[in-house]
């Protein structure tokens, strides 16, 4: 298993994980989330481009995600890299056709993104177990 692979199988595990941002005011926000794709070596994200954090992640790109099963966690961090490639839409939308619904309905817009300078640490809470950085 490869390195971005343990990072998307811990975030599958957990089921849902928790998107901090930097809001209009300069403060942390932080969100939950629960949906990721690996799409080759890039773990992709989406939220709709109508929404507060598309528009956070945008003017300020660096995040964080953390993500816990029960003493262990994972903290991965790094700059958001919106992707324009609408093909990755459509592979997210195949993966939750219950979103796709609901965008379709509403005439909302799906952004995906990934994070580059990005390093992801598997910890228990006293310490790293393991690094590793993409």
């Amino acid at each position: 298993m490869s390195d971005i692979q343990k990072v998307d199988q811990f975030l599958a595990d957990a089921e849902v994980f928790y998107l901090a941002s930097v809001n209009e005011e300069n403060k942390p926000k932080c969100r939950p989330l629960g949906f990721h794709m690996l799409e080759g070596d890039k773990l992709c994200f989406g939220v709709g481009t109508f929404k507060d954090v598309y528009k956070q992640i945008t003017s300020n790109p660096y995040v964080e995600i953390v993500a816990t099963q029960g003493p262990k966690f994972i903290r991965y961090y790094g700059k958001v890299v919106i992707d324009e490639d609408e093909e990755l839409v459509k592979k997210a939308f195949e993966i939750m056709p219950d979103l796709k619904k609901v965008y379709e309905e509403n005439g909302w817009k799906m952004g995906i993104f990934h994070l580059e300078e990005a390093t992801a640490e598997f910890r228990n809470l006293m310490a790293v177990e393991e690094t590793y950085t993409f």
